[in-house]
């Protein structure tokens, strides 16, 4: 997605606010008291909330621009704070986890991460999010984040440089700028570690605090770097920048937090947490970010046990998707078994794990330690911007109530690099960035992607208008559902009265209910059913696909042609 598409379609799509915004007669979401507070008008004044007050006092001048907020809940713009530009949530995107660099080089990933950050941005606007902390980039990704941040019409973006750590994959080596790690394994490293990033701008620092890789047991390694991490935190401190820490075992976070890390940016699931560690982390302020879901992004791409909402299947990057269910049919079938069967293997000890992750973030929650909402997006199969309703639903799970998810989403976002004085609550002064939702997220927290419109930097933003299918989009969206025999996902990307046709002239379909029930059937009784994209040619409206299709123990070559008319599959020819 090139700046000039930003810039169109903040001309076309954006509501212009060269006056007053009056959101009216709607319904505020005050997280910080927890409370709603009906029948309010909202005033905006260029980027910011300039008055609230109830609506019978409210008198609008002619010339306003008015949303009707009525019977509508206004919540404060969305925070994940927990992504990574630099990895793209498909397949590939992480080669020390699977190398599969016989199958697409990293260096194409990573150009295409690069390439991909405005589409990205505006993929988190869509669904409420107005702010994003990247909890680890590189080089390159803060000189980029240092433009975009300049785009009235994206997100907020907050972002760490290359993670510092004392054990670096091989795989990230001799990358340059675009590396993700810096390698610290002396006192002196950590703190030139934290120097580098200073050109940068970064806003604060990461540290990726691995324990056990140096074949010691895990506190004993831990404590064996612990200087290390100190200095780094030390340094990173007197240079007014906070310091996240990756630490998912509890003596790695004690440790962490006693030498004045400022938060954690995922859960802790080999223990469940005491007294002692709750009353550290409310002693010393320290925020959490569970990261809940992104575990079984991983577990559920290797094991091919994956499934996606109508909400993912819908909204998530559809190649990226697409790409996580490429293990179906890729050729080294050793190195796919393998994977499947070491995390079915595993399928035990990750249900311990998450069940510790769920119990402790419940305890942190009732204790009254500040959690804050991240997914990890970015990781293999946990996907930028359309993950972040299952990682809601994820700490609904585990005993929290819609308040303190609805809190950790956008106030408590905030407070994690103190910028609650600038956004996280429907405020007067603070920056409009703001979500109108057309149903209330305190009875159901799914409501949080029923939107209506989303405000940011004081401009009305129809959502639809943000990113529109292209007919490539339409195709692939329609094969993941395919090859996940979701029929409803299936048929969604199809017009009402669609024609599938025998090439050239052969119909065998007419309308949605027609192919619902040809291909119903199909998708509950046919063994191996998975289709294989070779290649595509996209030529205006018309897409060219050669597909190959397993269909039981028989593989059928076949080229489908989709016409596509007003954003929907109008015809589609089949040649065999």
């Amino acid at each position: 997605m090139k700046s000039i598409h930003i810039s169109l379609v903040a001309l076309m799509s954006f509501t212009s606010l060269m006056a007053q915004t009056y959101i009216t007669n709607t319904t505020i979401v005050d997280v910080e008291n927890q409370k709603l507070i009906p029948n309010q008008t909202v005033t905006i004044t260029d980027d910011l909330i300039s008055n609230i007050q109830s609506n019978k006092k409210v008198k609008l001048p002619e010339n306003a621009i008015i949303v009707d907020g009525t019977g509508k809940y206004l919540i404060p713009g969305l925070t994940d704070a927990h992504i990574h530009f630099f990895q793209n949530g498909g397949l590939y995107t992480r080669p020390d986890v699977i190398d599969l660099r016989d199958y697409s080089s990293y260096e194409t990933e990573i150009e295409l991460a690069k390439k991909d950050m405005e589409q990205k941005l505006l993929r988190y606007l869509k669904q409420g999010i107005t702010n994003v902390i990247d909890v680890g980039a590189n080089f390159n990704f803060l000189e980029q984040r240092n433009y975009i941040v300049k785009e009235d019409g994206l997100p907020s973006v907050f972002m760490t440089g290359p993670l510092l750590t004392t054990y670096q994959p091989k795989v990230y080596e001799n990358l340059g700028n675009d590396k993700p790690f810096i390698l610290t394994t002396t006192i002196e490293d950590g703190i030139n570690g934290v120097r580098q990033q200073l050109p940068y701008k970064t806003d604060f620092i990461k540290i990726w605090y691995i324990a056990g890789a140096d074949g010691l047991s895990v506190e004993a390694s831990a404590r064996k770097n612990l200087p290390i991490v100190k200095a780094i935190i030390d340094e990173a401190h007197k240079n007014n920048l906070k310091v996240a820490v990756h630490a998912t075992q509890r003596i790695t976070a004690q440790l962490a937090v006693e030498n004045g890390a400022d938060f954690l940016v995922h859960h802790i699931d080999d223990e469940i947490l005491n007294d002692d560690f709750v009353k550290l982390m409310k002693k010393n302020k320290t925020i959490m970010i569970p990261t809940l879901i992104v575990s079984s992004g991983y577990n559920n791409t290797f094991a091919q046990t994956l499934s996606f909402s109508a909400h993912e299947l819908q909204h998530a990057d559809p190649y990226q998707l697409g790409s996580l269910l490429d293990l179906k049919h890729l050729s080294d079938t050793t190195l796919v078994n393998n994977y499947k069967n070491r995390s079915i293997a595993q399928s035990a000890r990750n249900k311990t794990s998450d069940s510790i992750a769920m119990a402790n973030t419940k305890i942190l929650a009732d204790a009254g330690v500040l959690l804050a909402t991240g997914t990890d997006a970015g990781n293999i199969g946990t996907l930028h911007a359309s993950s972040y309703l299952a990682e809601l639903q994820a700490m609904q799970q585990s005993g929290m109530s819609t308040w303190q998810i609805l809190t950790a989403s956008t106030l408590n976002g905030a407070k994690i690099l103190d910028k609650q004085h600038e956004f996280g609550t429907v405020s007067t002064g603070k920056k409009a960035n703001l979500v109108l939702l057309n149903a209330n997220p305190v009875e159901n927290i799914d409501n949080i992607i029923n939107i209506d419109r989303v405000i940011n930097n004081g401009v009305v933003i129809e959502p639809e208008e943000l990113l529109k299918d292209s007919p490539a989009d339409l195709a692939q969206r329609q094969l993941n559902a395919y090859n996940l025999r979701d029929i409803d996902a299936f048929l969604e990307p199809y017009a009402e009265d669609v024609e599938i046709y025998i090439f050239p002239d052969q119909l065998r379909a007419k309308g949605k209910e027609a192919m619902r029930a040809m291909y119903t059937p199909m998708f509950a009784n046919t063994p191996n059913l998975h289709c294989e994209l070779v290649n595509r040619i996209v030529q205006g409206n018309t897409v060219i696909d050669q597909e190959s299709v397993q269909v039981g123990s028989q593989v059928v070559e076949a080229i489908a042609v989709y016409h596509i008319e007003d954003g929907k599959i109008k015809k589609v020819y089949f040649i065999q």
